[in-house]
């Protein structure tokens, strides 16, 4: 019996999927202050935390954020296109 390999080429593709829904969050960049809006479900909320956080603080340097978008996305599996090597010759 001569041993063989087979590899199996699989085309995947990767796609938003709306059933995860987005996330928002924002955080202040200021140096040692590292407070963040959390987790939001619309973009507005976490826009608003920032409005709030640079009023709040009433001292300048606190107006420049780092904004995240969380999606979700869904893999899906291609056709399996298999690929043969050819045998190992014997001796």
């Amino acid at each position: 019996m001569s041993p063989r390999t087979v590899y199996r080429h699989v085309a995947h593709t990767i796609r938003h999927t709306p059933e995860g829904g987005i996330t928002y969050e924002a955080f202040c960049v200021t140096a040692d202050c590292g407070a963040e809006s959390g987790p939001h479900s619309k973009q507005e909320a976490a826009q608003d935390w920032a409005l709030r956080h640079t009023g709040r603080t009433g001292r300048t340097g606190h107006d420049l954020f780092r904004r995240v978008f969380t999606d979700h996305a869904k893999v899906t599996r291609g056709e399996q296109r298999p690929t043969a090597t050819a045998p190992i010759p014997r001796p």
